[in-house]
């Protein structure tokens, strides 16, 4: 039967209809005010006019920026050199346009990105995520000004050209706790969790992929990351002191998840700094995949010198293997890459 433009449709036509994951249309529906209002809000979930929805697509035309947070409540699980790394990796080898979001106030995704001279000039001129959510503390204090403190052309690595980013600062340690006291706006219209979402919606379009290097905490900073994530990842070390956080990541993001409406699935744990001849990395690895919640990406990261020497950043042009190493460790971040977009049913 020919489909009537004057059909109802539901959540998960519409991901169908437009290509891309069921939580990909939630996050529109958040993100954008324009997104059509739905008729009904059935048992099964809210249903929408066919028409609408396409000319709504048409204009919009999708697709659009997919966002992840990656997110770890301990630090050292090469979460940051997990972030640049992918977000490079997806650049140089799969053509994609990638955005990093660095929310983290050690800044160290940064200045892996721009190197610390850079980010000390625009950091003394307040071009950094922290002067926007310093301005919310303050309602008379507009300074924040996205298109100077956007970041274009960062990667030093051959062919990741369309690497941008938002940087962090160390403001952001001073930041966070005030932002719970921060005014709603009139009428109540913005909260301290959808700061960043105001902040960066309009370019958003911009790019294939938006990859969020979040604190390592479930403050108030990690939540704006997440209330613009279809999804999130956990990097971890496979040892007890790093996995002990997990279980209270996936709760608290699922309760958030569901306050906000939104669906935010957890895309999967990534074993980081794996090493075969410990046996409780091998024993928590397994565990890990036994439990399966959430699940765990088939690809593992190795422990490797490399990663401290890929942190230094360069004045020239250097190749993914030359950052990253000739040799598992590249190779690993290129299959972990393309594992990712399978998962996300991206096109690589």
């Amino acid at each position: 039967m020919a489909e009537n433009d004057d059909d109802l449709i539901g959540i998960n036509e519409i991901a169908s209809m437009a290509s891309v994951s069921r939580q990909a249309v939630a996050n529109w529906r958040a993100r954008f005010a324009d997104f059509p209002k739905p008729l009904a809000d059935l048992k099964a979930g809210p249903v929408f006019r066919t028409r609408t929805i396409k000319i709504w697509l048409r204009k919009r035309k999708v697709p659009m920026a997919r966002v992840v947070s990656l997110i770890n409540l301990k630090g050292g699980v090469a979460k940051t050199t997990t972030t640049v790394a992918v977000a490079e990796t997806l650049a140089s080898k799969f053509g994609k346009r990638v955005l990093v979001i660095d929310l983290d106030p050690q800044t160290n995704a940064t200045t892996m990105l721009i190197g610390e001279k850079r980010w000390k000039e625009i950091n003394e001129k307040g071009w950094t995520l922290a002067t926007l959510f310093k301005d919310a503390l303050d309602p008379h204090n507009k300074i924040f000004d996205l298109k100077k403190t956007l970041q274009k052309k960062v990667s030093d690595v051959q062919g990741a050209e369309k690497v941008d980013l938002l940087p962090s600062s160390l403001d952001l340690i001073d930041v966070q706790d005030k932002l719970a006291s921060a005014p709603t706006g009139q009428f109540y219209s913005v909260t301290p969790i959808d700061l960043l979402r105001l902040a960066v919606k309009s370019i958003l379009d911009d790019y294939d992929l938006v990859l969020v290097d979040c604190p390592p905490n479930l403050g108030i900073i990690t939540l704006n990351g997440l209330r613009i994530s279809e999804g999130y990842i956990i990097p971890t070390v496979p040892d007890v002191l790093s996995t002990y956080g997990i279980p209270q990541i996936v709760k608290r993001v699922g309760n958030f998840s569901r306050e906000i409406g939104e669906d935010i699935e957890p895309l999967g744990i990534l074993i980081t700094k794996y090493m075969e001849n410990s046996t409780v990395h091998m024993n928590v690895s397994r565990d890990l995949r036994r439990r399966n919640d959430p699940p765990v990406f088939e690809t593992v990261i190795r422990q490797a010198n490399q990663i401290a020497a890929a942190a230094e950043m360069q004045s020239g042009r250097r190749t993914l293997k030359q950052k990253y190493g000739y040799g598992d460790l590249t190779t690993r971040y290129i299959e972990f890459a393309q594992e990712l977009l399978e998962k996300m049913e991206i096109e690589a």
